[in-house]
């Protein structure tokens, strides 16, 4: 086990932050177990969870999908009650939710009728009940003003974008004056723009009023961004907290100049590698269960239609097997047509895999949802292996950032339904183990026969990728399919992806806002200009060796160039 306890330095002439005092913890669990069920069905999700965060501290807490991460946050706000052990907050044990413990979670929980102002005023008007009208509403204009809401005050949420009602989540938390913020995973559902101007607010924030934040997050560099120090939550059932990380780093922390700083390298590689390790234990209690792909191919294949005798199939052109030419998409409005994509050209060789990358509304989505068929092409045309694009069908497997399944079908069902649409010329225990080795790929071999609306939404999205990988299409679409995902979940998935595009060479395209995803899958990044009138911006070789791991990733000395690009890139889009 690597040392639990990491120490990074502050370059020189940087000012470190003091490490907490050994004091009194303004916030304290004392072996915290909570379990849920009873009898044969009692789960521990929580076990002996000890943890002392001191005032003023930032903690981040790294948690996996169904590792207990949220009833971790409930126990801390007073929202549920542990079952042994203790919480504390200043001393006192923690009974029930209070003002002194304000939280804001990955969904918005706004009231859609109510404007800004209204929203946050509930906060203040419950916690402020004694002071004048006056007072009250100037507590609120602040802190909406805070997070840079003023001219949004008298829009309701519908009106808002996604970062603006998270936004509105975090004043009203602030505003009713907390000694501890609690966020749980309020960035994750954020594209990467939005994502680090949040990142940055809740930063400038915390550093003028000193509160006490416990941020639980999926990401290793939000959490050395933001944090004094990292904390993973391991895997449950009975999860336990894994050693801690010190991030000594001086801040403010600037994306730019910190992907120079061998400090921050440091600690991105042994947090990663500790995780991965985490992983790898977890995953080994599955080797040995995949069932062996029979061999069978779906009736989408050349070679399966060209051993039909009224069929004939031409070789595929291999450097032109996906062909967006001037492709543009255009929706009327009230203005006038907005032209979203503008002239989209890219040419794609057979079983390459390429990522596309932009900001959010520069049309990554809608050049995905053309090639589904799913959209209509407004002017250009879309080549896929010399049939023109003009319909969804089975030879392209999609899979959204949002799970689709069918809810009432169990995992294996919900598979099936791709599976027997592309073989049906298959027997029946020939596509039973097509589903079988695909749903154990993905890990979820023991829950191959719950219901759809059983599974946590990180395991629905397994079973959409396996469907997705079942189908064994000519083109693999994947619109940030691992965005709403855990760090370990998300490796895992990326995983499993690169060994089945490895084993089948299937042409993928995917749209992600993740930096080190896009380098580590793709042979190509496609960047795309900001919209409307979005169009290919530059294209990045990623010339790095196959098979490629996490771990190869960050020790190869181009993998920072690369990154770097990307994220200059990025910038200077932001800017224009």
């Amino acid at each position: 086990m690597m040392n639990a306890q990491l120490k990074i330095e502050g370059t020189a002439g940087a000012e470190a932050m003091p490490a907490p005092s050994a004091g009194e913890a303004i916030l304290e669990l004392k072996g915290v177990s909570k379990s849920y069920g009873s009898g044969d069905q009692l789960t521990t999700v929580l076990k002996d969870i000890n943890l002392r965060i001191h005032e003023g501290e930032f903690v981040a807490i790294v948690g996996f999908s169904g590792s207990g991460k949220s009833t971790l946050i409930s126990l801390i706000s007073g929202l549920q009650k542990a079952d042994a052990g203790e919480v504390l907050c200043k001393g006192s044990p923690v009974t029930g939710p209070g003002p002194d413990r304000g939280v804001v979670f990955q969904n918005y929980s706004l009231m859609p009728w109510m404007t800004v102002r209204q929203n946050v005023a509930l906060a203040v008007d419950q916690v402020f009940s004694n002071a004048s009208k006056e007072e009250r509403k100037a507590r609120v204009e602040k802190y909406i003003d805070m997070v840079n809401l003023t001219p949004a005050m008298d829009k309701r949420p519908s009106e808002l974008s996604g970062g603006m009602r998270q936004r509105v989540s975090v004043a009203r938390a602030l505003a009713a004056s907390p000694d501890i913020l609690l966020l749980d995973e309020p960035l994750s559902a954020l594209d990467a723009l939005t994502r680090s101007k949040l990142q940055d607010e809740i930063i400038r924030i915390w550093s003028q009023d000193r509160k006490t934040v416990v941020l639980i997050t999926n990401e290793v560099d939000e959490g050395i961004i933001m944090a004094d120090r990292i904390i993973p939550l391991n895997p449950g059932p009975e999860a336990t907290l894994g050693p801690e990380f010190v991030v000594n780093l001086p801040r403010p922390r600037d994306r730019a100049a910190i992907n120079h700083s061998t400090d921050f390298k440091r600690i991105r590689r042994d947090v990663t590698q500790y995780l991965m390790q985490v992983g790898a234990a977890k995953g080994a209690a599955d080797d040995g269960k995949v069932v062996k792909l029979p061999a069978v191919l779906p009736n989408t294949s050349r070679e399966h239609q060209a051993n039909r005798k009224d069929k004939a199939s031409l070789p595929p052109n291999v450097e032109r097997y996906v062909d967006f030419s001037r492709v543009s998409k255009i929706y009327p409005s009230r203005k006038g047509p907005i032209r979203v994509v503008d002239g989209f050209d890219l040419k794609i060789r057979k079983g390459e895999f390429i990522s596309i990358i932009g900001h959010s509304g520069c049309g990554k989505s809608t050049v995905l949802s053309m090639m589904a068929g799913l959209n209509d092409i407004s002017e250009g045309v879309i080549v896929l292996d010399g049939r023109e694009v003009d319909a969804a069908g089975p030879d392209r497997g999609i899979v959204f950032q949002s799970p689709s399944l069918v809810p009432w079908l169990s995992a294996h069902e919900n598979v099936a339904l791709g599976v027997e649409q592309v073989y049906p010329h298959a027997t029946a225990n020939e596509r039973r183990d097509i589903i079988e080795n695909y749903l154990t790929r993905v890990g979820l071999a023991d829950v191959r026969d719950k219901k759809a609306s059983e599974l946590s939404n990180g395991m629905k999205q397994r079973v959409g990728i396996a469907r997705a990988f079942a189908l064994s299409p000519k083109m693999l679409l994947l619109d940030e399919p691992f965005g709403m995902l855990d760090s370990l979940t998300r490796w895992d998935l990326q995983e499993v992806l690169m060994e089945v595009w490895t084993r089948t060479s299937v042409t993928a395209m995917m749209v992600t806002h993740d930096v080190d995803e896009a380098i580590l899958l793709a042979d190509r990044v496609v960047m795309m200009t900001n919209g409307p009138n979005a169009k290919v911006g530059r294209i990045l070789e990623v010339n790095l060796p196959r098979p490629r791991s996490r771990k190869m990733l960050l020790e190869h000395p181009d993998y920072y160039s690369l990154r770097e690009q990307l994220l200059t890139f990025l910038e200077e889009c932001d800017h224009v």
